[in-house]
C-alpha cells in the first residue's frame, strides 16, 4: 500500500503559515522504500530532469542508511529538501514508475524530502570539492537554475560568484512559493549547504545595471544568465490600473519576501478585501488562493477552462478546495468594474464553452453568446503566467532574444554572445523548479567543456 504524507487539518491550516505537508515518519518512509522493485532498468530516471539515481538512494533507505541516502541523492540534486516538497513527480519520476501501471507508483517526492530533512537536523552533509582553480565563473540570479549551476561548477573545483538582484537569495523558491508549501528556512538551509562548497552570492548586485555583462566578462571566463521569467502578464481588459489589483507576482512577493501576512510585526501591509478573485489556472493561480484564505478572504479561482485542463497539480487544487476556494470554471473576465474612490467592486465574466484542442493539446474556450454576469468581490489578483524581464536585454548590445522575449542559445545554451550562457525560464519561458535545475545542470557541463576547449587552444 503507497505510503501518504500526512497533513494538517484544513480547519487548522487556515489560520496560519506553517507548513501544510508534514512529511513521511521513519516507520512510513521504510515501508515506502521496500516498495520498491529496484527494476535494472529503471524508467523512473528517466522521468527525472537532473537523473537522480532513484532506485540507489531509496535502496539506502530501505537499508536504514539515510545519510548515505542523501549523499546518493545530491550527486545529481543540489535542492533536494525543495525538490521533495515542490516537484511535480506525479508528471515524472512517478509517471514512469512501473507501479503505476496500477496507480501506486512509489511516493518518491516524500522519500527524497525525508532523506533531505535528516540533514537539517542531524547533521551538516560535505562533498571533496576538486582542486581549486583559479578560473572564475559568473551566474546571473540565484533561482533554482542559478544555484545548481553554481553548485556543480563549485564541484567542479571553479571559482563561482553568484549575482542576485534581491537583499534575499532563491529568486522564486523565496518570493513566488509560499511558506506553507516551502518554507524558507529550507531555502536558507540548501543556499548555505551551497556556499559551504566554496560558492560566492552577491545579494543587491542587479547585472544590468550594478554590472553590466561586460563588465562581467572582463573578470570571468564565463557566465550563466539565469534570471528567470519575472514579468508579469495580464489580461488587457478594462479595469486592471484599479486599486485592489495585483499581479500575481507583487502579491506573493509581499508575502512572502516582505512577510505582509506578519504585519504589525513587520512594517509591510497589504490592501486586501473581503472578497478576492484569483484569474488563473495554475500553480501560481493556486498559491495565490491559500495565501488570501489565510488572510482571512472569501475567494474565487476564476478559470476560463474545466478543472480537466487546468495546470495546476492535482494535489494543490485538492488542497485548495479542502481550504475554502470556490472554483468558477469555464470562466473569462471581461471587465474590473469601480467604485466611487477608485476600488474594485465586481469582476464582470462570460461563460465559456469548451471547443477543439489548441497549440497547447487542451481544448480551446469558446465564449458563450450574452451569457454576461457580474461577481461581486473587492481584489482581484492576476496569474495568468509570466515572461521574461527585458531590463538585461536592453542594456547589452549583440544579445539576441525570440518574439517572445526570451533569450536564444544554441544546443550548448551559448547565447549570441561568446562565453555567455542561459537556461531555465529565460530561455523557456515559465516552467517549473526541477525544469530550471536541469538547465543549471547542463549549463555547467557546456561552461566546463568552453573553459576548457579554450585552455587547450
Amino acid at each position: 500500500m503507497r505510503q501518504n504524507v500526512c497533513q494538517q487539518p484544513p480547519k487548522e491550516r487556515i489560520k496560519n503559515f506553517s507548513e501544510v505537508a508534514l512529511g513521511f515518519s521513519k516507520k512510513q518512509a521504510e515501508i515506502e522504500a521496500r516498495r520498491c522493485l529496484q527494476c535494472k532498468d529503471p524508467s523512473c530516471v528517466k522521468g527525472c530532469p537532473v537523473e537522480i539515481d532513484i532506485p540507489g538512494f531509496i535502496k539506502l533507505l530501505k537499508e536504514k542508511k539515510r545519510k548515505e541516502a542523501l549523499k546518493k541523492i545530491k550527486e545529481k540534486n543540489n535542492l533536494p529538501a525543495i525538490c521533495g516538497r515542490v516537484c511535480p513527480q506525479e508528471d515524472q519520476c512517478e509517471k514512469n514508475c512501473v507501479l503505476n501501471k496500477k496507480n501506486m507508483p512509489i511516493n518518491i517526492g516524500a522519500l527524497e524530502r525525508y532523506a533531505a530533512d535528516y540533514e537539517l537536523t542531524f547533521f551538516r552533509l560535505s562533498f571533496k570539492i576538486k582542486q581549486k582553480l583559479r578560473t572564475r565563473v559568473a551566474v546571473v540570479g540565484s533561482g533554482p537554475a542559478g544555484l545548481t549551476c553554481a553548485a556543480d561548477l563549485a564541484r567542479m573545483g571553479y571559482q563561482v560568484v553568484v549575482f542576485e538582484s534581491l537583499h534575499l537569495p532563491g529568486g522564486v523558491l523565496t518570493y513566488g512559493i509560499p511558506e506553507f508549501r516551502l518554507p524558507k528556512q529550507i531555502v536558507r538551509n540548501e543556499v548555505e549547504y551551497i556556499k559551504r562548497l566554496g560558492v560566492e552570492i552577491k545579494l543587491n548586485s542587479l547585472v544590468g545595471n550594478t554590472y553590466s555583462i561586460e563588465d562581467l566578462l572582463s573578470e570571468f571566463k564565463a557566465i550563466f544568465i539565469a534570471v528567470g521569467a519575472g514579468l508579469p502578464q495580464f489580461l488587457g481588459i478594462p479595469g486592471e490600473n484599479l486599486n485592489r489589483v495585483y499581479s500575481a507576482n507583487e502579491f506573493l512577493a509581499r508575502i512572502n519576501l516582505m512577510q505582509a501576512y506578519k504585519f504589525p510585526e513587520y512594517a509591510t501591509p497589504i490592501n486586501i478585501g473581503k472578497r478576492v478573485a484569483i484569474i488563473g489556472g495554475g500553480n501560481v493561480a493556486l498559491d495565490c488562493a491559500r495565501v488570501a484564505i489565510r488572510l482571512g478572504s472569501d475567494v474565487t479561482l476564476v478559470y476560463r477552462r474545466s478543472r480537466t485542463e487546468m495546470p495546476g497539480r492535482k494535489e494543490e487544487i485538492e488542497n485548495a478546495l479542502a481550504e475554502g476556494v470556490v472554483f468558477k470554471f469555464l470562466t473569462q473576465p471581461v471587465r474590473i468594474i469601480e467604485d466611487e474612490q477608485g476600488f474594485v467592486k465586481g469582476l464582470e465574466c462570460i461563460k465559456m464553452e469548451l471547443g477543439e484542442a489548441d497549440a497547447s493539446g487542451r481544448r480551446r474556450p469558446v465564449a458563450v453568446r450574452s451569457s454576461n454576469f457580474i461577481l461581486e468581490i473587492d481584489t482581484v489578483i492576476v496569474a495568468i503566467g509570466q515572461r521574461p524581464n527585458p531590463l538585461l536585454v536592453k542594456v547589452t548590445p549583440g544579445l539576441k532574444t525570440n518574439e517572445d522575449g526570451t533569450i536564444k542559445v544554441d544546443e550548448h545554451l551559448m547565447t549570441s554572445i561568446t562565453g555567455v550562457f542561459a537556461g531555465g525560464d529565460i530561455i523557456t519561458g515559465a516552467d517549473t523548479v526541477i525544469s530550471a535545475m536541469g538547465a543549471g545542470k547542463k549549463a555547467a557541463v557546456e561552461i566546463d567543456n568552453y573553459i576548457k576547449s579554450n585552455i587547450k587552444s
